[in-house]
């Protein structure tokens, strides 16, 4: 694979989410809080508008009631004394003047005072209603026997119809657009009386548009003409008294507008303190998150603090040391076992290795005894150079790797490798070149431990089959802006399946079992690599393309360099 110039490491670091899109503890929390409260205020202002809209119709419904008395509430005794007649007037009668104390069903005697007398008289007295008077000329007992019979509910609708629209009466509501009942709504008015009609329709006033209304209809009997012996004769009217609900709809929008405000006001407000308690109350189980995700196989010492309050983050804490406590005495078995099986290893393997040379160069064996002694050469040094990984990875689990720290130059440590490494290539034919980008970069490190880090990946490289391999470094701010050094390592072999990258640093693993063997490798290399490199605070990473090669980055942070300007 060749050396891109701007390739970026595809390294995996934590994630902690905190966007809305995937919430965390705390905004779930929040959120519950707040739906919680709104659902509440919702089921509030609901019932409260509920509340209001009946309170304000029954207060409407008792003032169209009590308008209703005031007009038809007193049974008038019209003589002819009660005014000057006035001659040539239907009937009989003269006009009549109003007594300043009449009652108000004096009005409706439109006999007695020409219509429109009453309508000024009416819109005068009544000017925040809409009143409609439709005259039957019979009383409410014969209508009601005639609805009462199906044979005649018909015809008798269509009489009263014809009547009320000849002996109309309006005040406050266009006379070509009055309020005209169904025949349904008719026939139960007129089957009961004494209840009346609640009605909430639009009704329209001369020269403006249609309002919504709540409309009172009631049936009464009410003096209407006089007879040839100078009594009164009361009839049958049909009295619609409605007011205009607009104002009470803008009262009631008016108050949905203010729960809606005060409801979406109290929902931040409450979602604000949700957020700032949760917050307070999920801080002991963040500062247990921290300090478990800074415990790894370096620091199982560690443990992550226990709150002082007796709650399920306490258990949660307690549980989680306890489990570190067992991870740290298993961890610790294990290193122990690696180092001392390793160092009581060393020295019977030594000895093989020393007296099977000593045969090979002291006596003279035959073909086959040379063979197996050179066999019994190699799988001992291949042994011995398996415990000595063995006790590096011990010794880097026990957090013990010495380092010796100074200035390393990267284009001077690529240049060794490759000068060391450059007779091996030779031998497969292969190429191996630096590729320098004309600064010489430094950082702080152990440039023995360093090599052994590329000298493995080179080898790698090489025991893959790659035929040209290049070493590259260059400047590269770190993941959180730290300022750093990406050496890496290119090469033109078969590649690596994307299913073996995350494993390639596991102790002992192999993508191929046969070749790693045959060509000497322990499947330790890569781990102890890693080890080198964390011990660095640094990170490793592959990117790999089967059939176009493989690339391996190693970041490392500057860290505290103190150079002489004649050295820098």
């Amino acid at each position: 694979m060749s050396a891109p110039a701007s390739a970026q490491p595809k390294s995996t670091p934590r994630v902690r989410v905190s966007s809305w899109l995937q919430p965390n503890l705390r905004q779930r929390l929040t959120t519950l809080f707040a739906g919680m409260m709104a659902a509440i205020l919702l089921v509030l202002g609901l019932a409260v508008m509920s509340i209001m809209h009946r309170s304000l119709v029954s207060n409407i419904n008792r003032d169209l009631e009590d308008t209703y008395r005031q007009i038809t509430g007193q049974n008038l005794q019209l003589t002819q004394t009660a005014g000057t007649p006035t001659p040539g007037t239907q009937g009989g009668f003269g006009q009549l003047e109003a007594p300043e104390d009449a009652p108000s069903s004096f009005l409706l005697n439109p006999q007695y005072h020409p219509q429109s007398d009453n309508l000024t008289l009416l819109r005068r007295n009544y000017p925040n209603y809409s009143l409609q008077i439709e005259w039957t000329v019979q009383d409410s007992a014969s209508m009601q026997s005639l609805v009462l019979s199906p044979e005649t509910q018909k015809a008798e609708l269509e009489l009263v119809r014809q009547v009320a629209d000849q002996l109309r009466q309006t005040v406050g509501i266009d006379p070509n657009v009055p309020i005209v009942l169904s025949d349904d709504q008719l026939a139960q008015l007129l089957l009961r009386p004494d209840q009346g009609l609640y009605l909430n329709i639009p009704v329209k006033a001369a020269f403006a548009p249609p309002k919504p209304h709540q409309v009172l209809v009631r049936v009464a009997d009410l003096p209407h003409r006089s007879a040839a012996d100078g009594s009164i004769v009361t009839e049958t009217a049909i009295i619609y008294v409605g007011r205009d609900l607009q104002p009470t709809q803008n009262t009631l929008a008016t108050l949905r507008n203010l729960l809606l405000v005060i409801g979406l006001g109290s929902v931040l407000l409450g979602a604000v303190i949700a957020y700032f308690l949760a917050a307070r109350t999920l801080r002991p189980l963040l500062e247990v998150q921290q300090a478990a995700e800074n415990i790894d196989s370096q620091s199982l010492s560690s443990r992550v603090p226990e709150p002082t309050q007796h709650d399920e983050v306490q258990g949660l804490a307690r549980t989680i040391n306890r489990m570190l406590d067992r991870l740290e005495r298993s961890f610790e078995a294990q290193r122990r076992f690696t180092s001392d099986a390793s160092h009581e290893l060393r020295t019977p393997v030594t000895a093989i290795s020393g007296h099977a040379s000593y045969l090979m160069r002291r006596t003279d064996p035959s073909d086959k005894q040379r063979e197996s002694l050179d066999i019994i050469v190699t799988e001992s040094e291949r042994l011995s150079n398996m415990i000595a990984s063995l006790l590096d990875l011990a010794r880097s689990d026990g957090g013990v790797m010495q380092l010796r720290r100074g200035p390393v130059f990267t284009e001077h440590l690529l240049g060794d490798i490759a000068r060391e490494l450059q007779p091996i290539a030779r031998e497969q034919h292969a190429r191996l070149e630096v590729n320098t980008t004309g600064t010489d970069e430094v950082l702080e490190g152990d440039s023995d431990r360093l090599k052994q880090v590329f000298i493995n990946l080179v080898s790698n490289a090489l025991k893959a089959g790659s035929t040209q391999v290049t070493l590259q470094s260059r400047a590269e701010t770190g993941q959180h802006g730290e300022d750093g050094v990406r050496l890496s390592v290119f090469d033109n072999g078969p590649g690596i399946a994307a299913e073996h990258l995350e494993r390639l640093f596991d102790r002992f693993y192999r993508v191929e079992e046969s070749r790693s063997r045959d060509q000497g490798g322990a499947g330790l290399g890569l781990a102890i690599a890693r080890s080198i490199v964390d011990a660095h605070q640094g990170r490793i990473w592959f990117e790999s393309v089967l059939g176009e090669g493989t690339a391996v980055h190693v970041w490392l942070p500057r860290g505290e360099l103190a150079l002489d300007d004649d050295v820098a």
